[in-house]
């Protein structure tokens, strides 16, 4: 008999989850035994090569390409994993660009363009799937914050805006939802290292040149294992909370 894992029968969505935190958060629920959905923007190759991954060390995956500020996307991702898997237990809304611009020169185009997908989205992504959590009186929702929303950082204001409109948005949805066994978190990332993206920048600069206080940089799996933990049925009686991944780095 196969053993059983923490999170057998369980789906989740994870937006931006080709790689760097989005992936090893993918791969890490699927470990516990969910059915992932990854989703990505356009990079279809990246997605199918995570959703490979999973496969191979025996878990289910499939890859839905939406824009997460799509509101007709975003409802399709969600009818997609329901005819999929039948369910929606996790959400983790992780899909973000961090570009630098110095603030006097930010046009209302750079910053909408920030804004929407941290904020807009996390907004679509988590109205599209609570119906389906409050019917089944369980859920998991986690948005992916940033420590440039508790620090201050050189050149993100429109990043730091939308990330603290995460912890907003994670308090609400805590109070709305708590009577129907939906759990919503945010989860900070500090100074992770690897391989960045196109859309992600460089390594944030905050004030001060801040560097953790265990003396190195995160890794994806850092994130990742506290993302999981607020997943399982056991973490059921932490909400409403913003939880700090940055190895000292930042103390609230």
């Amino acid at each position: 008999m196969a053993e059983s894992k923490l999170l057998d029968g369980q789906v989740a969505i994870v937006t931006g989850g080709v790689r760097r935190i989005g992936k090893a958060i993918a791969m890490s629920l699927a470990r516990d035994g969910a059915a992932i959905v990854i989703n990505a923007r356009s990079s279809r190759d990246e997605a199918e090569a995570t959703a490979r991954e999973i496969e191979a060390i025996g878990g289910r995956a499939m890859v839905h390409i939406a824009d997460v500020t799509d509101e007709g996307a975003v409802a399709g991702m969600v009818s997609a994993t329901l005819e999929a898997f039948g369910r929606i237990d996790i959400l983790v809304n992780n899909a973000a660009i961090r570009r630098e611009v110095p603030f006097t020169q930010m046009t209302l185009t750079e910053w909408r363009e920030i804004t929407s997908v941290i904020l807009e989205g996390a907004f679509l992504g988590s109205r599209a799937v609570l119906p389906h959590m409050v019917r089944s009186q369980y859920g998991r929702i986690i948005n992916i914050g940033g420590v440039s929303a508790h620090t201050g950082a050189y050149n993100r204001a429109h990043v730091a805006a939308a990330k603290s409109g995460l912890t907003g948005l994670t308090r609400a949805l805590a109070v709305e939802f708590a009577a129907q066994g939906v759990t919503v978190n945010c989860v900070v990332p500090g100074k992770i290292g690897g391989k960045r993206s196109a859309t992600s920048g460089h390594s944030v600069s905050l004030p001060g040149g801040g560097q953790p206080l265990v003396g190195h940089d995160g890794a994806p799996e850092d994130v990742a294992e506290v993302v999981r933990t607020l997943c399982l049925p056991t973490g059921g009686f932490i909400t409403g909370q913003t939880i700090h991944v940055n190895g000292g780095l930042y103390m609230p």
